[in-house]
């Protein structure tokens, strides 16, 4: 048996969680609830669980806050929010898992699963994640990726190019180094799309701040600042050249 805390501040919200857990996840016991900081951080000084189900708004602060006041706790963390298209970014960016509300049966169980094999992000991440949701309209300064046996973070602005290689992504470093990261081109293409990044062909990835030039012979292709170059596909030229010019204006 499992024991689990949750911590969430809206009483249908809980109440749905608890419904789905006592139906669908008879392996986990919830010990206590709280429904706001205070409560939560006296609820983690007398027990541990083995789950945490973490609301990241609550009425008097956030998750962080619980994290923060309670830094030894050794639970698996399940991040709960609300369907808000910043703090799906952000989690994305932290790569740290996160269930939706309201909450889908398949999702949870896809969560608690992780949780289970999981341990706690580190501060790092956590740091990435909380300063994205803090500024949601800034740019991030760091990613974090997931690679077969580990999670590294890179700065945004170490990142030269990314290539598609089947359904997974290699990503080009300023320092020349390469990870190869287990998510598709369009998924980071999509998350990066806002941060100076252009999707010039079905498999590359370009940082717009290491263009040199665009050549247009041999089809069309970028040199960039490191001398590497990536082919331009025909789809895509237009919008390269029109990219690039408002650049130079």
């Amino acid at each position: 048996m499992l024991t689990a805390v949750i911590i969430e501040d809206m009483p249908d919200a809980l109440h749905v969680l608890m419904e789905e857990l006592s139906k669908n996840h008879k392996d986990i016991e919830v010990i206590a609830t709280a429904g706001s900081v205070v409560e939560a951080a006296k609820v983690l000084r007398k027990v541990q669980p083995d789950i945490l189900f973490l609301d990241i708004m609550l009425g008097d602060g956030t998750g962080f806050d619980v994290l923060e006041i309670c830094p030894d706790l050794e639970s698996k963390i399940i991040f709960v929010t609300a369907s808000d298209e910043y703090a799906i970014r952000a989690f994305k960016f932290a790569a740290i898992d996160y269930v939706l509300k309201p909450y889908a049966s398949e999702d949870l169980a896809k969560a608690i699963n992780r949780a289970k094999e999981h341990l706690k992000p580190n501060q790092e991440r956590l740091t990435i994640l909380k300063d994205t949701l803090a500024a949601p309209e800034a740019k991030p300064n760091k990613i974090s990726l997931h690679t077969l046996d580990k999670i590294i973070i890179v700065s945004l602005d170490d990142i030269v190019r990314c290539e598609a290689d089947s359904n997974n992504t290699i990503f080009y470093l300023n320092d020349r180094k390469k990870i190869f990261v287990t998510k598709t081109l369009k998924y980071f293409a999509d998350m990066l799309k806002s941060y100076r990044f252009l999707r010039v062909h079905q498999s590359h990835l370009v940082n717009l701040d290491c263009i040199s030039a665009f050549i247009k012979t041999d089809g069309g292709y970028l040199l960039l600042k490191n001398k590497e170059t990536v082919p331009v596909s025909v789809r895509k030229k237009s919008e390269v050249i029109e990219v690039l010019d408002s650049m130079h204006k």
